[in-house]
């Protein structure tokens, strides 16, 4: 079987109360998260997790408080000497406006997407802004849109798995890495929620699940499951990866 190299980017940073993150820890801290575009590299094929912030913030500051540089989505492929147009799979956790903002500029890749997102992004339940369709309406209509309704093995070593945690349509992507399974989750969180702290573990929890969710038992339940299929657990916004440059 093919075994890829992950390489984390970042798209863009958020400040916010850690309770967004962590559900009911963390009220107030003030929490930095990193916002991710994954390339995965190998057997000839190049594929992106997520497509992160058009215009990211950039700024000393904000790059001096994440304690990592923020690339625009060009920057961050230019990188790894590619182009949008090199690409050939975008692989979508999900479609709130900072993890697909960048997709009408891969021109020549398919984009493969639970069919839940596809419909909440055309019908945002009120409480629900981060949909934003005007990001993908480019892309749907181009055709390059490929809806996916089940657990799916995308390529060989790479596998959709729907986990709706934190979305309808949220999905985990499980990779084949010489180090074993990589699990890029599904869902909005940090490696906290996977290894709470030991005040969380006398409450007999053995996750903390993300601050928004779907369903907060489901979510708790869609977290362990993750926890145990993956041999690497890369949560969506956990800042101890902006600095690697290959899982």
């Amino acid at each position: 079987m093919t075994q890829y190299k992950i390489h984390p980017i970042v798209m863009g940073s958020k400040l916010f109360d850690k309770t967004m993150m962590t559900y009911q820890y963390g009220y107030g801290q003030m929490y930095n998260i990193p916002i991710y575009c994954w390339l995965i590299e190998g057997d000839g094929v190049r594929i992106v997790v997520d497509t992160g912030e058009a215009a990211p913030g950039k700024t000393a500051a904000r790059e001096k408080a994440l304690g990592a540089k923020v690339y625009t989505f060009v920057e961050g492929l230019a990188k790894w000497n590619l182009s949008p147009s090199d690409l050939n799979i975008i692989l979508h956790t999900h479609l709130h406006n900072d993890h697909c903002e960048n997709d009408d500029k891969c021109v020549n890749a398919d984009i493969y997407v639970h069919e839940k997102e596809l419909i909440r992004i055309h019908q945002p339940h009120p409480l629900d802004f981060r949909y934003m369709e005007d990001y993908i309406l480019e892309v749907e209509e181009s055709g390059q849109i490929k809806p996916l309704t089940k657990d799916t093995e995308v390529l060989p070593g790479i596998t959709m798995i729907h986990t709706p945690a934190h979305t309808e349509g949220g999905m985990s992507v499980m990779v084949e890495t010489p180090a074993g399974k990589a699990v890029i989750t599904g869902f909005c969180c940090i490696m906290e929620n996977f290894n709470p702290p030991p005040a969380i573990r006398g409450m007999d929890m053995e996750v903390i699940p993300p601050g928004t969710h779907v369903n907060v038992y489901d979510s708790y339940d869609i977290m362990l499951k993750v926890k145990a299929m993956a041999d690497i657990l890369l949560p969506l916004h956990e800042p101890e990866f902006a600095n690697i440059d290959t899982i």
